[in-house]
């Protein structure tokens, strides 16, 4: 029997237990977000740890960050001729907000119908945890693996990752690979698989207006006091249209334009308006009416308003200007816009269109680049060839509209490119309520990777 043989063998015969673990560290409710949820996303990196040590990794050990602390692991036995992977994941997760839409307690992990129901059980807890499992397969089924690995998991990927985008460059050698794998993302349908190749990057920013230093009665000062809930009203207008163009001069300067070639991949994804309406409920589909539907969802930048915090929310009516008015503010990116640069001509064009009635304030909250791995290299075609034999069909290579900051700090800091290979699903639901994880993904998921370090092993 060889290797391979050994570690699919040994995958098959723990489906059970993995499932049980995996939903053990659904359990701890890890929110990187919520400053009361601290203690438990340390939790989730003691488990984490607990998890990558019974799995049979080497120098497993916590790294302690400012904020959440990074998780560290490696198997570097397979010799100096052999490549050498690095593992990304992150083991903390979105606000479950609100509990009431849940189905069922998203940190009670439930099987209905084939999917575990849990918050992180698809983002990105369980497809973490299938990497560590397939790198264990090899580990206890077959005693050796086919190649150098190395995991590096944190608890910020939620909030920008800002300590592990500190921690690359100064530990270029610790975390040095010939590729990565990262397994965050969808593919198609639970039919099709895909490769990601490329991902928008994200510069984030909180705006502040106020007017008066307390709030007022709207009748006695209505019509003399400008209103910061209605002067952020007419600030957001301006910064698109009713086409979803952004109207920040310079904006689009630095935008790649999509190649003929490109346009071809991602015409392949069987993607349409009807669909995208089942999978969000919209009424209608909106965009750029120039561009296809999957060009606007993974190669062109937008921009959109998360939340608005202001004003009188409770039960009734209360006749106030309020003092002050709180937006998120979000912006996705394409290859070549510059975080820094955008940060700037968004700045630079709020404070010349906001009236000077009120004051208006304006914090960044994190960027990232956009990537594009090169399709051609080896790793990419030993994915390519682990997907479809598990799958039945060649890959679709695509791009994704989410950002993954580390893809790029990888590229940037390490010159390394990152294999995205998923095993999510678009109706996964992330970061909203009745998150799901498909379980034969879960299972599959797990061969396609054992495979996937056979293949790229050689």
């Amino acid at each position: 029997m060889s290797n391979l043989d050994k570690a699919l063998a040994y995958a098959a015969a723990n489906q059970e237990a993995n499932l049980n673990e995996l939903i053990d560290l659904l359990r701890i409710p890890s929110v990187s977000t919520q400053p009361e949820r601290a203690k438990d996303v340390q939790a989730a990196a003691h488990q984490v740890v607990h998890i990558l040590t019974q799995a049979g990794l080497e120098n497993v050990r916590l790294i302690p960050t400012p904020l959440h602390p990074l998780v560290y692991g490696d198997w570097l036995h397979a010799g100096p001729d052999k490549p050498t992977l690095l593992i990304y994941g992150h083991y903390d997760v979105q606000p479950a907000e609100p509990f009431d839409a849940w189905e069922s307690p998203p940190f009670e992990p439930t099987i209905r119908d084939n999917y575990l129901y849990a918050r992180g059980s698809s983002d990105d807890k369980g497809q973490t945890h299938l990497n560590i499992k397939a790198v264990e397969a090899y580990l206890k089924g077959a005693g050796t693996l086919p190649l150098n690995v190395k995991f590096i998991i944190e608890g910020e990927e939620e909030i920008g990752g800002p300590s592990l985008e500190q921690f690359i460059p100064a530990n270029q050698s610790l975390l040095q690979a010939d590729v990565a794998l990262v397994s965050d993302t969808a593919m198609v349908s639970s039919s099709q698989p895909s490769l990601v190749y490329g991902l928008r990057g994200l510069y984030a920013f909180f705006l502040d207006v106020t007017g008066p230093d307390h709030d007022l009665h709207s009748g006695a000062y209505g019509g003399a006091v400008n209103n910061p809930i209605n002067a952020l009203a007419h600030i957001i207008s301006q910064l698109k249209d009713g086409e979803g163009k952004v109207l920040i001069p310079g904006f689009y300067d630095r935008v790649r334009p999509l190649s003929d070639e490109e346009r071809g991949l991602l015409a392949q994804y069987p993607r349409d308006d009807a669909r995208v309406q089942k999978e969000t409920g919209a009424p209608q589909i909106w965009g750029e009416a120039k561009f296809t539907l999957n060009e606007r969802m993974g190669a062109r930048p937008t921009l959109d308003v998360n939340g608005i915090i202001g004003g009188y929310t409770e039960v009734g009516t209360k006749n106030i200007i309020p003092s002050t008015v709180h937006a998120k503010l979000s912006i996705r990116l394409v290859p070549d816009q510059d975080p820094g640069e955008i940060a700037h001509l968004v700045q630079q064009y709020i404070q010349q269109i906001a009236p000077p009635s009120v004051k208006v304030q304006i914090s960044s909250r994190g960027g990232a680049p956009a990537s594009i791995t090169d399709f051609s290299i080896p790793a990419m075609q030993a994915a390519r060839q682990a997907l479809a034999h598990v799958f039945g069909r060649e890959p679709i290579l695509m791009r994704e509209g989410g950002s993954i900051p580390v893809v790029g700090a990888f590229q940037e800091h390490l010159g390394m490119e990152t294999i995205l290979m998923g095993f999510g699903l678009p109706d996964d639901r992330i970061h909203s309520p009745n998150e799901r994880f498909y379980l034969p993904n879960y299972t599959r998921g797990t061969e396609t990777v054992i495979r996937f370090l056979a293949a790229y092993g050689g």
